[in-house]
């Protein structure tokens, strides 16, 4: 697969996992972690094959867990190891065939917390043979409320499981979870919060209105391989995915209003080349390893600083060199700012293009955008408004 030198964290890793260690690292999207899990644990399985499954790998969302399946495949080509990702968003089709898998012991299952859980309650998923266990995007987990299904799964495993939990970032609660799932965890911590060198950042203070026209300018008449741009909105996906169709650019999205297959089938197409342009929300701003993205547009700036230096890690990967621009409306330039201070770079920010109106002034420390946190006064009715779910005192 042309892998010729260990990333850092895997050069960590692959040796204390090897030896039997529990690990908690914090690694960030494209350093190389997916093979830093998986290396070591193909390897226990080809040289000790046993029935029933050996590995369980859990991931915040479906595409990650196609991706680690793909990934898999690879690595294990050569080998006898036996794979399946199980995903909500299918037909029942779909869970006839992963329960047959889940039957028969495949080696490494990789599945989604809800999904699992749905198979796990109908009685027939043998956990007694599991003996590693793999948390990868721990921090996601926990953000979209698995923490539950993750302390249910644990219970199921065999005491002496061997857990491996990857988190790109190490809030309290990562810290607090590992400290109730690990086993005298070894701690890597690889380069949180900074994206690579290699990736050219700029930014625009824009209106709102201008940002189509700015995704517009900075696209048309390019020769780029792929771009991917960013949305925090299904209808901001759709506005930019219009606009671009119209200038004949080669694009399409992927949002929660595709079913399973049709998302599947856009990624293969973008992976493939056959789309230059993905219109998309955070869906894949995490885990999904593509070469080659020369651009990443942010026309939405997330909610959570982190989720910049997922989306923008999306290029850059490995050693090549990528371009990351980012629009900031007014109601934006706070959550920038914090971005800013996370990352500790001033973005530099670019003049518009000739034709364009002027943009606002980019000063986020001296107003508030958009009214945030500004309260009107009505008087002090809200004091003797009775709460809508508490019965009035008689």
């Amino acid at each position: 697969m042309n892998f010729t030198t260990a990333t850092p964290v895997q050069e960590i890793a692959i040796p204390l996992a090897m030896a039997g260690r529990d690990i908690l690292a914090s690694a960030q999207t494209g350093t190389g972690k997916t093979a830093a899990f998986l290396l070591p644990i193909l390897t226990k399985i080809e040289s000790d094959p046993r029935p029933g499954i050996q590995c369980l790998i859990i991931v915040p969302t479906r595409e990650l867990a196609l991706q680690i399946d793909q990934n898999l495949q690879g690595l294990a080509y050569f080998t006898n190891v036996s794979s399946m990702a199980i995903y909500g968003g299918g037909d029942g089709t779909n869970f006839d065939q992963e329960k047959q898998a889940i039957q028969s012991g495949v080696d490494v299952l990789i599945a989604t917390p809800g999904r699992l859980n749905s198979h796990l309650n109908l009685g027939y998923t043998n956990t007694s043979t599991i003996r590693f266990f793999v948390l990868d995007e721990a921090d996601r987990m926990l953000d979209m409320g698995f923490i539950a299904d993750i302390h249910k799964v644990k219970k199921l495993l065999p005491e002496n499981v061997q857990t491996l939990m990857f988190s790109a970032t190490m809030p309290t609660k990562i810290r607090q979870l590992s400290g109730e799932i690990l086993n005298n965890p070894e701690h890597i911590n690889i380069a949180i919060s900074k994206p690579s060198e290699n990736i050219l950042q700029l930014a625009y203070s824009v209106f709102s209105d201008q940002k189509v026209q700015m995704v517009e300018h900075i696209l048309k008449d390019k020769n780029m391989r792929s771009v991917i741009v960013f949305c925090s909105t299904k209808k901001s996906v759709s506005a930019v995915e219009r606009a671009l169709q119209k200038l004949k650019l080669s694009c399409a999205s992927i949002s929660s209003d595709l079913d399973q297959n049709e998302r599947e089938q856009v990624m293969l197409d973008f992976r493939n080349k056959k789309i230059t342009t993905l219109v998309a929300t955070d869906l894949v701003s995490r885990g999904i390893d593509i070469a080659d993205i020369d651009l990443v547009i942010n026309y939405d700036i997330p909610a959570d600083a982190e989720d910049y230096v997922h989306r923008i890690g999306r290029t850059a990967r490995a050693a090549s060199e990528g371009v990351a621009i980012t629009l900031i409306s007014p109601e934006e330039q706070g959550k920038f700012k914090r971005i800013e201070e996370l990352i500790g770079t001033t973005v530099h920010k670019g003049h518009l293009p000739a034709g364009f109106k002027a943009g606002p002034e980019y000063s986020p420390g001296t107003r508030k955008p958009g009214g945030f946190n500004k309260r009107k006064k009505f008087g002090n009715k809200s004091k003797n408004r009775p709460h809508p779910d508490r019965k009035p005192q008689s």
